[in-house]
């Protein structure tokens, strides 16, 4: 089973929200955005296998990772609706195009259910090369980080992810560097998941491209696509109002139409 944290009252019987973070993050990430959105319903969020608190495990595929969160749905009623960003969303893609029955609904934040040509091995390999033992401070790691990884926001957001006092990542870099390539690919279907389904997109960010609409259409045929004017691929991050503000009006909006 997964690390999971959960947020708000979770009522017996009442069907949760589950957020599923990215590749390198974990459900800290989404303390806040988690927290507010509880205010209106039961709010899961979780570590996926190889982040965070999660097992370390060989495979990483987005089937493994469907099966885990699977897991946790039957663990907390038997359905969800999933809310899942980049890595996290493609998993919950997954999950809803294999066993339809357990998403209610869902909520991806900036990516398609395409293959992408561009890799995160530069930000693993700079992780993997960091002599951890010769670290005493986060400030240590940060300037370690800063010749391979120059910008502020992204060494900060995989710090979050170093245990100074332990020494250790708390990322199973080497699985995630084994199943890279599963990583930015999508796995092929027939399936499609006809629930109500939102693609969350930064206005700034170009991972959701006019040439993905066909694929996004035949898979998630009543999807809707809501652009967050300013934002790039953290969209939770960089726009958190608004990205709640999104999520909570379509939840709101299609309530009567979850399965």
């Amino acid at each position: 089973m997964l690390a999971i944290t959960p947020h708000g009252d979770a009522d017996h019987g009442t069907r949760p929200l589950l957020i599923v973070h990215g590749l390198f993050g974990s459900a800290r990430n989404w303390g806040v955005i988690a927290r507010n959105l509880a205010k209106h319903r039961p709010v899961l969020t979780v570590d996926l296998r190889n982040h965070g608190a999660s097992a370390w495990k060989d495979g990483h595929t987005y089937p493994d990772m469907a099966e885990d969160l699977a897991q946790v749905i039957d663990a907390h009623g038997g359905t969800a609706d999933v809310l899942g960003h980049s890595m996290g969303g493609k998993a919950a893609m997954w999950l809803a195009l294999t066993q339809p029955d357990m998403v209610a609904r869902l909520i991806v934040a900036d990516i398609a259910p395409v293959a992408y040509t561009h890799t995160q091995m530069k930000y693993l390999q700079a992780m993997k090369s960091l002599d951890l033992d010769a670290l005493t401070s986060r400030s240590d790691a940060d300037r370690a980080l800063r010749p391979e990884i120059p910008e502020l926001a992204i060494r900060a957001f995989l710090l979050q992810s170093l245990d100074i006092p332990e020494r250790r990542w708390r990322l199973n870099l080497d699985a995630l560097e084994a199943d890279m390539a599963a990583i930015m690919d999508f796995p092929e279907t027939a399936n499609t998941y006809d629930g109500p389904t939102l693609f969350l997109a930064g206005g700034a960010s170009d991972y959701i491209q006019p040439d993905h609409r066909p694929a996004m259409k035949a898979l998630f045929p009543t999807h809707r696509l809501v652009r967050i004017p300013g934002a790039n691929h953290w969209l939770h991050a960089e726009k958190p109002r608004d990205f709640e503000a999104a999520v909570t009006v379509w939840l709101d909006a299609t309530d009567g139409q979850a399965a």
